[in-house]
């Protein structure tokens, strides 16, 4: 049976720029071996009688299902707790719900609205706390991205992956990681929808230390051009639906369609986090088609997260 290292015990994942490449890394290889054995049906029960506490305050599909079924799989409970069911939504203070879940539970995941909500939580809390989403970073997704670009391509290190869209969380997390690993990123968003400066500021010095680049493109066939990945995502994320008519027309142009992918050449594959809106930042058939990896990412939330619960948890 595989063991999990000591070093990363009681450590939180709040955002990706917090952890270095080697513990990304670490997760990462853990991951391989995971799902390895999951897919023989061995038994991995690295965290035998262990809870984790799901904080929701956004609705999710993938999130909640691959944590609950990790958690299971690694031996332990998951316990689903809607912001509705918890004292948070009548007042009770961050501070104190970390507190008291910390006598409850061994892990906290939390996906919510605001980063400095999950970084006051675990500031307060004496277990792990696992980012599971805010409105500026995506972590775990990043974790499963750069699973599947090194199990479908062989390396990360000098590996060229384009986003295109809207400079969301998930790409402000994927572009720090990328730039961690040593993959080359650029972005290619219209003006106005750039990464967040900060995720920028913090992906170029990684940048400078793994010798990859990071760029910030307005030309999607530009960024196409010579790429190993093309990663999109929705165009209109939760609370921003009643942006959804002013973001289709500024992000007209910035799909991923075959002929986009055709630009990147046929040994490119297409990424996307999901749920996908077919017609706007991505096509039906590039999503079903044979350079696609989207299916392998999403089941790669399981086993990237099992791993990071498995390294984390006590």
């Amino acid at each position: 049976m595989v063991t999990a290292s000591a070093q990363l015990k009681g450590r939180s994942f709040t955002r990706v720029a917090d952890w270095s490449a080697s513990e990304l890394e670490r997760v990462l290889d853990l991951a391989d071996e995971l799902k390895e054995q999951q897919k023989r049906r061995e038994p991995h029960h690295l965290l035998p009688g262990r809870t984790l506490g799901m904080i929701f305050q956004k609705p999710s599909t993938r999130t909640r299902v691959s944590f609950e079924v990790g958690i299971a799989q690694l031996g332990g409970t998951g316990l689903y707790l809607s912001a509705g069911d918890l004292q948070l939504g009548r007042g009770e203070t961050l501070k104190d719900t970390a507190m008291v879940l910390s006598r409850y539970l061994d892990a906290i995941m939390i996906r919510t609205f605001a980063q400095a909500d999950v970084e006051e939580l675990a500031r307060n809390a004496s277990i792990p706390v696992i980012n599971g989403l805010t409105d500026s970073s995506h972590p775990c997704q990043a974790l499963a991205d750069v699973l599947t670009i090194r199990e479908r391509l062989g390396r990360l290190e000098g590996v060229t992956v384009t986003y295109l869209g809207d400079g969301n969380n998930v790409c402000a997390s994927l572009m720090v990681a990328a730039a961690k690993l040593g993959m080359n990123f650029r972005a290619a968003t219209p003006s106005g929808y750039e990464p967040s400066s900060e995720a920028v500021e913090i992906a170029r010095e990684a940048a400078a230390e793994s010798g990859a680049t990071v760029e910030l493109l307005a030309d999607p066939r530009e960024a196409a051009a010579g790429a190993d990945v093309l990663y999109t995502d929705v165009w209109t994320s939760m609370g921003q639906e009643e942006e959804r008519e002013r973001r289709l027309r500024e992000l007209a142009g910035f799909g991923i369609d075959q002929e986009l992918l055709d630009v990147a050449g046929t040994s490119a594959i297409v990424l996307h986090c999901l749920p996908a809106h077919y017609g706007e930042e991505i096509a039906e058939d590039v999503l079903y088609g044979p350079q696609s990896a989207v299916w392998d990412e999403a089941e790669n939330r399981l086993h990237a997260q099992k791993a990071l619960m498995a390294l984390v948890i006590s």
